[in-house]
């Protein structure tokens, strides 16, 4: 058995949200639900958008303005602290980010000078994207033909994306592939990192998770070859039990 992984800097970014730390508390950041809040034209650390570094300076700026002192924080008071600030990071924030690192780490340079924002449009459009390229980089962007292509199960590598398009009025969705176990050249165990929410959470146990998938039916490569993702056994079941109302695809963005 071997294991590929991402690269070290798109690891650390998954570290990063999931042990934030300020002082010295230590949280998982939340999970930000932009349908529920409807926030607009904020700061990133307020749309679900910020990277780790955003999120800090975010924090420490607001401790400071009402005079909290840093030291006083324990993880628990943190991550309440941040949810009830309503700063977190969404699905597709989190997954830009990691692939951002990613790419850059690959030689291929950064997501936004790659990207083509199919969701803007005209000069504003255009202007928005280069200005503000994660708040406008959602999941259906990653899974649009223009920037990824389908991928299937027996090929898959750390850096891909399992996305979910909802069928109906749901949010889409969407994982970043972090490692996979291989065994003669085929997988036998799928590792992601994605931010969610569930209703057993309340309201703060949202954020980033981290879960594995394994494959089954590995009797051969053929067998492999007519494996769907769904039918392989997934370690989140709240997850996978909701996918019937989607349309899951493992896809690879197209310059990596």
């Amino acid at each position: 058995m071997n294991t590929k992984t991402l690269s070290l800097r798109a690891l650390s970014v998954i570290d990063q949200y999931k042990n934030f730390a300020v002082g010295k508390a230590v949280c998982n950041v939340p999970y930000f639900n932009n349908k529920t809040t409807r926030a607009r034209g904020a700061l990133r650390a307020y749309v679900g958008k910020g990277s780790p570094k955003d999120i800090y300076e975010e924090v420490t700026a607001s401790l400071n303005k009402e005079h909290v002192a840093i030291d006083i924080l324990t993880g628990e008071s943190l991550k309440k602290y941040l949810t009830d600030k309503n700063i977190g990071i969404d699905c597709s924030g989190l997954a830009y980010y990691i692939l951002n690192a990613e790419s850059e780490e690959r030689g291929e340079g950064s997501l936004d000078k790659n990207i083509h924002f199919v969701n803007t449009h005209g000069l504003f459009g255009k202007v928005r994207s280069l200005l503000r390229p994660v708040e406008n980089c959602n999941v259906s962007t990653l899974a649009n033909d223009k920037n990824s292509s389908i991928v299937k199960l027996k090929d898959i590598q750390p850096g891909d994306m399992i996305t979910m398009l909802s069928k109906t009025n749901e949010r889409d969705h969407i994982l970043v592939v972090s490692a996979v176990d291989f065994q003669n050249s085929l997988p036998q165990k799928i590792y992601y990192a994605h931010a969610n929410a569930y209703p057993e959470d309340g309201v703060y146990g949202t954020g980033l998770r981290q879960g594995y998938i394994d494959i089954i039916n590995l009797g051969s490569d053929k067998n492999l070859e007519n494996t769907n993702i769904l039918e392989c056994a997934w370690s989140e079941i709240n997850l996978h039990s909701k996918m019937s109302g989607y349309d899951v695809l493992i896809r690879r963005l197209n310059w990596l």
